[in-house]
């Protein structure tokens, strides 16, 4: 058997602020609409610190979700990675809402309510993921890019939901609470495989781009 390549780099960045959360709106497969202007200029940040720091180099692979706030976030960001192709993957999507896709979140509050404490096995609401499948789906994507890109490095536009599961995924923790992120905007996320095969947290949140940023 061949030995196993090492140095695997993939880095998760939360898109920037979306239209949905501005409006308030459960913006799932049908609910969302894209960036914010504020979401967009997080973006165009990001993607100048990239070009500006060369922090990112020779990156093998730009892959975002298929909701519009990651599809144009990595739009956004792909001239500072050497003008990538994004590669669309819903594996990385956010927590799919079901048929609380496109209502407020007061509607949603109102009709299907809030998961507590434990309830992780419970689906947001009809035709939903629960937390825990919402976290086994992002499990089966993010194992499956980083043995298609091994000894690479992989950069994922994607959700914050999506990187709080990866610490599931790649940190070894227990799936035990329901969806809670403090993932600021277009912020950096960084795991980098160690040579034993386990995976190393190298950075989290990292949002120095947005500074001063009001």
């Amino acid at each position: 058997m061949a030995e196993k390549a090492h140095g695997t780099r993939l880095l998760l960045i939360r898109h920037g602020e979306s239209q949905v959360t501005v409006d308030q709106v459960v913006g799932g497969h049908r609910g969302c609409t894209g960036l914010s202007p504020l979401g967009r200029k997080q973006a165009e940040l990001l993607r100048e610190r990239l070009a500006r720091t060369g922090e990112v180099p020779d990156p093998a692979a730009l892959y975002a979700s298929v909701l519009p706030r990651a599809i144009e976030t990595a739009e956004i960001i792909a001239p500072a990675l050497g003008d990538l192709p994004v590669q669309q993957d819903c594996g990385v999507c956010e927590v799919h809402p079901g048929e609380a896709d496109g209502l407020t979140w007061q509607e949603f509050s109102d009709r299907f309510g809030v998961p507590a404490p434990g309830e992780h096995y419970r689906p947001w609401a009809p035709g939903a993921e629960s937390w825990s499948s919402f976290v086994a789906r992002v499990g089966v994507t993010i194992l499956d890019l980083v043995e298609r890109h091994a000894g690479q490095t992989v950069v994922v536009a994607c959700h914050g939901g999506v990187i709080d599961a990866a610490f599931v995924v790649l940190g070894g923790l227990p799936v035990r609470r329901p969806f809670d992120t403090f993932v600021t905007n277009t912020a950096i996320t960084e795991w980098a495989e160690a040579p034993s095969g386990r995976w190393a947290l190298l950075r989290y949140n990292d949002a120095a781009h947005l500074a001063g940023l009001s």
